[in-house]
């Protein structure tokens, strides 16, 4: 449902249904796994399940830049794993 108040034509109204269909979407949580994170307020979601917050973008739980850096952290994770392992293990 669109709100009536949407202006500027047909192409706003179809942007501004697609931005409310995500802001009530449930959202899979990253502690369980289930599919009960909604949305509190701006940039603020809680898993319903197990009472977890957790801050991401207004509208969706993840945001384009989130998924860059979660990539680069598993990249760096990977290497730190890769050299602890050519080192036998030893830290440092």
């Amino acid at each position: 449902m669109v709100k009536a108040s949407v202006r500027g034509g047909a192409e706003m109204r179809k942007l501004a249904a697609n931005i409310d269909k995500q802001k009530r979407a449930s959202y899979p949580c990253p502690s369980c796994g289930k599919a009960a994170v909604r949305r509190i307020s701006n940039a603020v979601w809680k898993c319903r399940s197990c009472s977890a917050t957790f801050a991401g973008g207004a509208y969706n739980l993840s945001t384009p830049m989130g998924g860059v850096g979660n990539k680069a952290l598993d990249v760096i994770s990977a290497q730190q794993k890769s050299s602890n392992l050519k080192s036998g293990g030893k830290s440092g």
